[in-house]
């Protein structure tokens, strides 16, 4: 497996792997993975969470941005886009995520008690994979939201499907922590 490794600075953590398929089936070609995109969205409030590294495995740290601070005690519908910027017209590869959602699951770790994140999509076992979640907010505070992509996790291992990556098991394919505030 082709990893494609990246530092980004101080609290951020960023890594960013080419995403490949370990059975012993048809082989899919692997995928780079240069953008992490997170939007969340309560009514006409939309945040976006995003780390983009245009220059694949180049000497440059990813870009992170956060468009703004979430509300307290507040719903927010939240989605995961994972593209390739290398090609032209970029690569969206969240399809195939989604189209793979047996062998794929995001992980969310939301530090600091800023609030709680709960699946609201399944793959064709019933499993959670992640790229639709609802992220209700808790009370003022600052922390990171850390986005991990695993590859052919153990999604029947214990505390997995209610997004525990501890017994997950599997390869990550994409890591990002994004600063987090929530606000009055």
């Amino acid at each position: 497996m082709k990893h494609l490794k990246l530092t980004s600075f101080a609290l951020l953590a960023f890594t960013l792997f080419s995403c490949s398929n370990d059975d012993s089936g048809p082989v899919n070609e692997e995928e780079v993975i240069t953008t992490i995109r997170v939007t969340l969205t309560n009514g006409g409030n939309t945040i976006t969470l995003q780390s983009q590294d245009l220059d694949g495995d180049g000497p440059n740290a990813p870009v992170v941005t956060v468009s703004g601070n979430l509300d307290t005690s507040t719903t927010y519908l939240g989605s995961v886009e994972f593209l390739n910027e290398l090609e032209n017209p970029a690569e969206d590869i969240t399809a195939e995520v989604e189209e793979e959602g047996v062998d794929h699951q995001l992980f969310f770790d939301l530090t600091n008690s800023l609030g709680t994140i709960t699946y609201d999509d399944v793959d064709d076992n019933g499993n959670p994979i992640g790229l639709e979640f609802n992220l209700v907010t808790g009370s003022s505070g600052s922390g990171t939201l850390t986005v991990t992509l695993r590859h052919e996790p153990n999604k029947e291992a214990s505390g997995v499907s209610d997004g525990d990556i501890t017994n997950a098991g599997g390869s990550t394919d994409a890591e990002v922590s994004f600063p987090i505030t929530v606000s009055l």
